[in-house]
């Protein structure tokens, strides 16, 4: 069994908004201030296992796995497929109410950034304060299509084609290649993730896993594709406090795309972190867990 799977972690499923959901919780459940935190792509709760620990001392730490990734059930993509998004905040919102968690704090990257602010515009009376890594939002706008960026993201297409997940799947060799590739270039440090590769292939090399992941970005790609013809979407500001972390060596979201940020988070505070690149959370966790605590025991 691996770490992810087993090694003391506390592994709970509950039935959500129609689906089998896991999360692992750890923490100060009677007490601490509940915070949830959603993983990106290629990811799974276990991308915040340096985090989990060190933010259970103080917090009431949730960490459930995506509709469709990890050990949460995989439906397959909705009619129309850009439903999902709103599917997945459905997921967190019977998640809460499951757990009696009336109000929370949310820690969100990549594709949990998605979720946490269509989250925090549905039902603003439910969230404490926002906290993000290498945020996905409107103001990126075009510059998907910039020269540097046009070659990053060739992914977003190669994801969508119904013959990915059997190629990528097709061994633990085609599925690390491809998998450790992201991991590698899109953090500051190549091989940082070495110590947990084998957990990575072992999470996308269960039975629908890599085709779960994929399917955001059949969800996504109407939306990007309007980004990138019309620009920037014009949106009310969200109110909910928002702090942001975000790695300067970031090749995908890149850190200068964050001087939009004013236009769609009325209250909000910025740092980017030099040697740090997608995955602060991971590459940078005790700078991290410092920033969570401070911001969530603040706000709560």
């Amino acid at each position: 069994m691996s770490p992810a799977s087993g090694g003391g972690w506390n592994h709970e499923y509950v039935a959500a908004n129609g689906i089998r959901l896991h999360y692992v919780r750890h923490g100060m459940e009677n007490w601490g201030e509940p915070v949830v935190l959603l993983h990106g792509w290629p990811e799974f709760w276990y991308g915040y296992r340096k985090n989990v620990g060190p933010l259970a001392e103080k917090l009431d730490v949730i960490v459930p796995d995506l509709r469709g990734f990890g050990d949460t059930e995989k439906p397959g993509t909705p009619d129309p497929p850009q439903a999902l998004q709103a599917h997945m905040v459905g997921d967190l919102l019977a998640l809460a109410d499951e757990l009696g968690l009336e109000r929370f704090g949310i820690v969100s990257h990549d594709v949990g950034s998605y979720v946490a602010q269509a989250f925090a515009r549905e039902h603003p009376e439910r969230v404490s304060g926002l906290f993000f890594f290498n945020c996905v939002y409107p103001g990126i706008g075009r510059r998907w299509l910039e020269p540097e960026s046009v070659r990053e993201i060739w992914y977003q297409t190669f994801n969508q084609q119904p013959w990915a997940a059997d190629l990528v799947g097709r061994d633990r060799k085609s599925c690390r290649l491809y998998v450790g590739h992201f991991l590698d270039h899109w953090a500051h440090e190549p091989g940082l993730f070495g110590e947990d590769l084998e957990h990575w292939v072992d999470n996308f090399m269960k039975p629908g896993n890599l085709q779960g992941g994929f399917d955001w970005y059949l969800a996504s790609d109407k939306g990007r594709m309007q980004m990138m013809r019309h620009g920037a979407l014009e949106m009310p500001k969200i109110k909910t406090p928002a702090r942001f972390l975000w790695g300067e060596s970031d090749p995908v979201l890149r850190a200068e795309w964050s001087d939009r940020l004013g236009e769609y988070f009325e209250d909000y505070s910025l740092t980017t972190v030099p040697g740090a690149g997608h995955f602060v959370h991971y590459e940078t966790p005790e700078l991290a867990n410092r920033e969570i605590l401070d911001f969530f025991t603040r706000a709560g």
